[in-house]
């Protein structure tokens, strides 16, 4: 590496409090000029779904996230007004549930529970952790994002007895998603088990007329909030996915929303050759060949970024992991994404990244301003920042000595207006690299058919269940229930469906050890179960 080259490719963007510098990506003298006609093409191509192109196939649906930032811009006046009435409505609600005017059964909100997966949970999750501030935040936020019931009760024993002043959101666009239903239920009887009404404490951003908005209304909840088919969850973040829990959270979205408004107008800009979006977009097709062939790693050197990494694994994974190609070529496209933060990363992978398999690139986030007060001297002149700045670039060198090659964004600090700017700046990036690899961003078969799978080993579940029922009391291995069912082909599924029912008690389902794992005898228990249940509650559960 050389000042040079350092002048040359390191691009410094004053009005954003933003830098971009690519001088450690070794791309050969010319080839950004090379690609500048691909990168037209790239920006013609979103120019066009900016204006309302069709560019979810799948679905029949334009792709809008910009115009949330924007509604000017959207094509359709209509959709622009359902924008900012949407804002309205958002900052009036928030100023309500903040006065106590809207309160739960228990006095004013103190608590906000976020109950949604994937988009509707990774992007709130990253805004509310890198922005929020226990000293200054109006609510606490948790999140119910996995349909996992430990980490369903983890969630409520953080609430404990202030679940009485819990405001929930449930975020689903269809109101089918299972993770979110099963949520909402754990949610549900959680507060009715405390003598409280869900519906009191519950707010439904969803789809219009969707299951989920036919609950709310028909239960009589205290809001409903729209997502549009036009916004997909991994870009919902400045939609009413994001911006209700920031708002109520007590973070300036108006910031936020500027912050992306005007990265946006940047990545706009022609020609690509000076545009940070295109630039980044023509970095990682370098890099990857155009094929995903390296890893693309995000090393944030600041705490609170250490979801950025997250949330970017499902904005590009789930963007650019196709199968085809827009021509119907199969080219299985995509690029693995994983990350730490700074300097723990130190104590990690980094062994392994300056020594190791060289299958990726680095992208080390770097934030100027160290905190909002002044900062002690930890040794000499030097502060706790101080340091964390010289293991970035440390760590950055000795990559750089064993030719690992890496990017460094740079933002002056972490406010809503810089957090803004980073969703918008991989936003655009992500769209721009898809149409440099000839793939659809904009869709997610790989998804659906992973929800049909689980739909298809839960019917297999309700088999097994009656069957044990029919023949209570009778020890069969896997193979042999397999066998009786006709499902000689799924054995090893029900193999592990069953070891799953004997593991929860309360699923009367026992598993006794033969010769071998594999000849372990499973049967219902009924008897068993009373005798337990009579012990521990008095009565008896008839079903």
């Amino acid at each position: 590496m050389n000042w040079n080259r350092f002048k040359q490719h390191h691009t410094v963007y004053p009005d954003l409090g933003f830098a971009l510098d690519i001088s450690r990506i070794p791309f050969p003298d010319g080839y950004i000029e090379e690609k500048a006609g691909d990168l037209e093409k790239a920006l013609d191509q979103m120019e066009a779904l900016e204006g309302g192109s069709i560019a979810n196939p799948d679905e029949n649906r334009m792709v809008g996230h910009y115009w949330l930032r924007d509604p000017d811009r959207a094509p359709d006046p209509k959709i622009s007004d359902e924008i900012r009435a949407t804002l309205d409505r958002i900052n009036s609600f928030t100023a309500k549930v903040h006065s106590g005017n809207v309160a739960g059964a228990g006095g004013a909100f103190t608590d906000l529970l976020v109950i949604g997966i994937g988009g509707s949970a990774l992007g709130p999750q990253f805004v509310s952790h890198a922005l929020g501030d226990p000293r200054n935040d109006r609510l606490r936020v948790h999140f119910f994002d996995n349909t996992d019931p430990d980490g369903f009760d983890l969630v409520l024993a953080e609430i404990g007895n202030r679940l009485n002043r819990t405001l929930s959101i449930v975020i689903s666009k269809s109101g089918g998603t299972k993770e979110t239903r099963n949520g909402m239920l754990e949610a549900k009887a959680a507060y009715e088990a405390a003598g409280l009404s869900f519906a009191a404490h519950a707010v439904a951003v969803t789809g219009d007329g969707s299951a989920l908005d036919r609950v709310a209304v028909s239960e009589g909840w205290l809001g409903r909030f729209p997502m549009w088919d036009w916004v997909g969850g991994r870009t919902s973040v400045t939609g009413t996915v994001g911006l209700l829990p920031a708002a109520l959270q007590g973070l300036d979205i108006g910031a936020l929303l500027e912050g992306a408004r005007e990265m946006d107008s940047a990545t706009r800009k022609r020609p690509g050759t000076r545009n940070p979006a295109a630039l980044l977009a023509l970095m990682w097709y370098y890099s990857t060949e155009g094929r995903g062939k390296r890893d693309m790693v995000i090393l944030p050197y600041k705490d609170r970024l250490l979801l950025f990494s997250r949330y970017l694994q499902q904005l590009i994974m789930e963007s650019l992991g196709k199968e085809f190609d827009l021509d119907g070529k199969r080219v299985n496209q995509g690029i693995a994404v994983y990350g730490n933060k700074g300097s723990t990363d130190q104590h990690a992978y980094v062994q392994q990244l300056r020594e190791g398999v060289a299958n990726f690139f680095v992208t080390f986030i770097e934030v100027l301003k160290d905190r909002a007060a002044s900062s002690m001297r930890v040794e000499d002149e030097f502060t706790s920042g101080d340091y964390l700045q010289g293991f970035l670039l440390g760590t950055r060198d000795a990559l750089s000595e064993m030719e690992r090659t890496s990017i460094t964004l740079t933002v002056d600090e972490i406010s809503p207006k810089s957090v803004g700017l980073l969703i918008a700046l991989y936003e655009r990036t992500v769209g721009l690299y898809a149409s440099l690899i000839h793939v659809n961003a904009y869709h997610q078969p790989g998804v659906e058919a992973g929800k049909k799978a689980a739909e298809a080993a839960l019917d297999l579940k309700r088999e097994l269940l009656d069957a044990l029922k029919k023949h209570s009391g009778q020890h069969q291995t896997a193979e042999a229930i397999a066998a009786s069912l006709g499902r000689e082909k799924d054995t090893e599924r029900v193999y592990k469906l069953l070891t799953h029912l004997a593991a929860n008690p309360d699923r009367r389902i026992s598993r006794t050890p033969g010769a071998t794992w594999d000849q372990d005898f499973f049967t219902r228990d009924d008897r068993r179960h009373l005798s337990d249940t009579l012990l521990t509650t008095g009565h008896v559960d008839e079903s």
